[in-house]
């Protein structure tokens, strides 16, 4: 059976299927221009004179806590690179649970290998001590290349890539020991924090916690002063802080920058 149309019949087919490929055409340019939808995530930025580099909030805490382990031990800049430089390339600065055979932690410490039990390991705090234990007793080690340092203690099949991240560490190291002020600034999207019942509660757990890796939260000093602000922005999603102040300027989640606040002194870090 053969279907005849009309003249008039085709001509509103043609009509429709211009105007459907007409509309087609101008809904895919719209989606082009229209940017996808992402929800805000909490992010660290770390800027200072040698470069720039983004982190996540785990990262960021990570990094703050092994500098401040390193202040406790009294240690110079140049531990706290090397131990940057192990922790990107073991764990790109994340405490794992999994690893090659039974390597854990930042650091993919052994517990077979007498580093300490899973749970030690697992501790950022105590692997962090670990680690400077075992590199100051790497003779010279203030001396040898960054990447050599770091095999020496962590005796590494590939120990040749330590040395892929040295500037990197260096930055890091710049910014966390609180050499470079107001080098890190972390952002959290509303809902990302947490609200605590007792905002003066969890600053207090906070300054507990800081002693833990410090040894204490007195600032005796500018450069400690800001390796205190810089640990206290990194874990303020976790006990909910919104505010950070310390040497004329205050962070706030909210904020793109570090803001001029005259009431923040030096005796000591403002957490609220």
């Amino acid at each position: 059976m053969r279907l005849h149309f009309s003249r008039s019949v085709i001509v509103i087919i043609v009509i429709v299927v211009v105007f459907a490929v007409a509309i087609s055409v101008a809904v895919l340019k719209l989606l082009e221009k229209v940017e996808p939808f992402v929800e805000p995530q909490a992010k660290c930025t770390v800027t200072t004179p040698q470069g720039e580099l983004e982190l996540d909030v785990e990262q960021a805490q990570i990094s703050a806590t092994i500098a401040a382990v390193a202040a406790r031990r009294k240690l110079p800049e140049r531990a706290v690179i090397i131990a940057y430089a192990t922790g990107i390339q073991e764990s790109k600065l994340y405490n794992l649970d999994y690893g090659d055979r039974d390597s854990l932690g930042v650091f993919q410490q052994r517990p077979s290998q007498g580093w300490g039990t899973p749970k030690q390991i697992m501790d950022p705090v105590y692997s962090t001590n670990k680690f400077f234990a075992a590199l100051v007793k790497v003779k010279n080690y203030r001396k040898l290349p960054i990447a050599d340092a770091a095999q020496a203690v962590q005796r590494s099949a590939g120990g040749y890539a330590y040395a892929d991240h040295e500037e990197n560490a260096r930055i890091l190291a710049a910014a966390f020991t609180g050499r470079v002020p107001k080098a890190v600034h972390c952002t959290y999207p509303p809902g990302a924090s947490p609200s605590p019942t007792s905002t003066a509660y969890e600053a207090d757990r906070a300054r507990r916690d800081l002693t833990k890796a410090l040894g204490g939260t007195a600032t005796a000093g500018v450069k400690r002063g800001w390796l205190i602000a810089t640990w206290s922005v990194a874990h303020a999603q976790k006990y909910g802080l919104r505010k950070v102040g310390f040497d004329g300027v205050t962070w706030s989640p909210e904020s793109e920058t570090w803001t001029s606040d005259s009431r923040a002194g030096r005796d000591e870090v403002a957490l609220s």
